[in-house]
């Protein structure tokens, strides 16, 4: 179901999944552009564009490479804060489809890396791409705010609204239970594995066909959850590592205070459906957290009976 011709692919921000998506790409055969402000330690199948997104777009949209065929919004807020993710997911995409625009480029599509905190859910409810999106933190809010700006580009536009992140360099889970520290068991989450959520990407950006995944009353926008089969609590994740690791089984937080503080936080708790990445033909790496986590352990060396 991919293109056979070698596409022109910007992906802007290009951090770690950025990097990860266009390995991914250039694998495949098509020409990479990596752009952020200090683009020098890119791999090298990722050619360099240094720019600034929240510089005024008229200083280096004649940066940008020409005749782009896809481009990938894959950025991460500088830290958690209103105003960072504001600039980081609102200002960022906007001044970024202002450069596109005054370059007269004509993308056949603009990805976007989303986040299942659209959700505000609490109730254990499962939830998919046409379920209400009502947050109750900021960084929800602001990736809808920049799903707006989505849907009103003259361009074709997908977002992925990805689960939490594991893998290398994201463990997370493996470190809490190494320390002994307690489980959260007040609500499931839904994770993908890095892995997939650099394969997702690739594979939406690769599809020849996009017109049917796109729901009523979302403009252009066609929206995938990008989250894996299992969705679960953190206390059975924390069991399982344990067990890997011939570890104790990691201690329960007091119920009352972990409802509380989650919903003090505003983490909800919501099962999510991927039916739709697997109808677009993206087959899980990683289905569930369990071959996500003993992957990630026989990576490092670690198994049953490990103590260090």
């Amino acid at each position: 179901m991919a293109e056979e011709s070698v596409m022109r692919v910007l992906i802007a921000g290009c951090g770690r999944l950025g990097q990860a998506v266009g390995l991914e790409l250039a694998a495949a055969g098509h020409e990479v552009f990596g752009l952020r402000r200090n683009p020098s330690a890119l791999p090298e199948a990722i050619a360099p564009v240094a720019a600034d997104l929240l510089a005024p777009p008229d200083e280096w949209a004649e940066r940008l490479p020409e005749r782009l065929d896809r481009v990938y919004y894959i950025v991460t807020p500088a830290d958690f804060t209103d105003e960072s993710y504001r600039l980081a997911f609102v200002a960022g995409l906007a001044n970024l489809r202002d450069a596109l625009l005054t370059q007269g480029q004509q993308p056949q599509r603009l990805l976007f890396a989303s986040s299942t905190a659209v959700y505000g859910q609490q109730a254990d409810e499962w939830i998919d791409e046409t379920s209400p999106t009502v947050p109750e933190r900021f960084s929800g809010a602001r990736l809808l705010e920049a799903e707006g700006l989505l849907q009103a580009m003259p361009w074709p536009t997908v977002t992925v609204r990805l689960g939490g992140i594991y893998g290398p360099g994201r463990d997370l889970f493996i470190r809490k239970v190494r320390a002994g520290e307690a489980c959260r068991d007040a609500g499931f989450s839904n994770r993908i594995h890095a892995d997939d959520a650099a394969g997702l990407l690739a594979h939406l950006g690769l599809l020849e066909e996009m017109e049917s995944f796109v729901d009523p009353g979302c403009g252009q926008l066609a929206v995938f959850l990008g989250v894996d089969d299992e969705p679960t609590t953190g206390c059975a994740v924390m069991d399982f590592i344990a067990a890997q690791l011939g570890l104790p089984q990691p201690p329960r937080a007091p119920a009352g205070e972990e409802e509380s503080g989650r919903r003090a936080m505003g983490v909800g708790s919501k099962r999510g459906r991927n039916a739709k990445l697997k109808r677009a033909g993206y087959a899980l790496r990683y289905p569930t957290f369990r071959e996500g986590y003993r992957a990630l352990l026989s990576a490092d060396g670690e198994g049953a009976g490990s103590r260090r």
